[in-house]
């Protein structure tokens, strides 16, 4: 079988090092020369709207598939008169734009934040007045690890705002107190079968994904599924999708979803039994899904920017090693280090090791 990708980057790749064992081939359409995914499959170097290269990769492919939510809708949906593609349209749209995503959270009954559509500094102004501060400005579309938003704090951080995030459509949301960020990590076959991942702990810096660690037995984890199986099942979906929350008052609020392999499932390639990337490659190509189970106590730690020495990442007991390959650049995920131990005392331990070698390369 040949699996088509649109996106190169380390998701991409993932995908391609998971799907080769079960006999899977690889092609990526992305625009970058320097695609890091192409050293596992054909590379057609070309733009995600260019209707000529996608049809001949939907030539060349059984299926398709994409690595992040910023291909256009249309991309797929062109795609899907040729070739299968999974997850649909349909769940990109909604995924991809964050008004339409929080108005199906708020018609399946998925506790969030309030929030308010802003075409406009004076719809900003009005929704300020309603919501209150703080707040958080984002744009509908296009903004990942913290970029394309604004925190509003007083009334002055309002007055040129929405000009700041480039005068596009917005959301403004209004600000959570939470006690923590969790993501569930789901999974869903053509036949509708899904699984569930453990929900994992995160923590950010400068919103960016730092550090996840898998939990066991969190007393909000039936919660998390029903929400996501909701979601599932009003978009049809197929594949891996991450959902992202808020912990707040001993519930859930949603803060996003991901139509897609996510950075905070990468600690499952070495701490489950069926790693995400795996188990997307079976749902869309309607295999059976594999366990979801947890081996040990996991977490995962991304390098931004660099990688520290290779010899001293792998030094450090129950460390694995994830090099995307690509250039070095500030800001940039550029590779994630796996912890699997046998207990959490070791696991705190280890990643104290690993945050402080990541923080000596700094």
């Amino acid at each position: 079988m040949k699996i088509g990708v649109i996106g190169g980057g380390q998701l991409g790749r993932m995908l391609a090092l998971a799907g080769t064992p079960l006999g899977m081939h690889f092609a990526f359409l992305d625009p970058a020369p320097d695609a890091c995914a192409a050293a596992l499959g054909e590379h057609l170097q070309a733009d995600y709207g260019d209707l000529q290269h996608l049809r001949q990769l939907a030539d060349e492919v059984d299926l398709v598939t994409f690595e992040f939510e910023s291909v256009p809708a249309e991309t797929v949906a062109f795609l899907s008169q040729f070739v299968p593609v999974y997850p649909g349209a349909d769940a990109l749209r909604i995924a991809r734009d964050r008004w339409f995503e929080k108005s199906m959270f708020r018609e399946l009954d998925i506790p969030t934040p309030a929030f308010a559509d802003i075409q406009s500094q004076a719809d900003l102004d009005h929704a300020v007045a309603s919501i209150g501060l703080p707040a958080v400005l984002k744009t509908r579309t296009l903004g990942y690890d913290g970029k394309g938003q604004k925190v509003l704090r007083n009334l002055s951080d309002v007055l040129s705002a929405f000009a700041e995030l480039g005068s596009v459509p917005c959301l403004l949301e209004g600000f959570v107190p939470f006690t923590g960020e969790v993501s569930l990590i789901a999974v869903r076959g053509r036949d509708g079968a899904t699984c569930f991942y453990p929900l994992v702990h995160n923590n950010h810096d400068s919103g960016i994904l730092r550090l996840s660690i898998a939990s066991s037995d969190h007393p909000l984890q039936k919660l998390a599924e029903d929400y996501a199986a909701r979601v599932l099942d009003k978009l049809d979906y197929v594949g891996v999708l991450a959902f992202e929350f808020f912990e707040v008052d001993g519930g859930l609020k949603a803060n996003e979803i991901a139509p897609r392999v996510h950075n905070s499932g990468h600690w499952t390639i070495e701490g489950a039994e069926c790693s995400q990337f795996e188990n997307h490659l079976r749902a869309i190509a309607g295999l059976p899904l594999g366990a979801t189970r947890k081996v040990g106590e996991s977490a995962m730690l991304n390098f931004i920017g660099s990688v520290p020495e290779v010899s001293k990442v792998i030094a450090i007991e129950d460390c694995h090693l994830h090099h995307y390959g690509k250039a070095f650049k500030v800001g940039r995920k550029v590779g994630h280090a796996t912890l699997r131990c046998a207990t959490r005392d070791v696991l705190d331990r280890q990643i104290m090791a690993l945050e402080t070698l990541i923080d000596q390369q700094a």
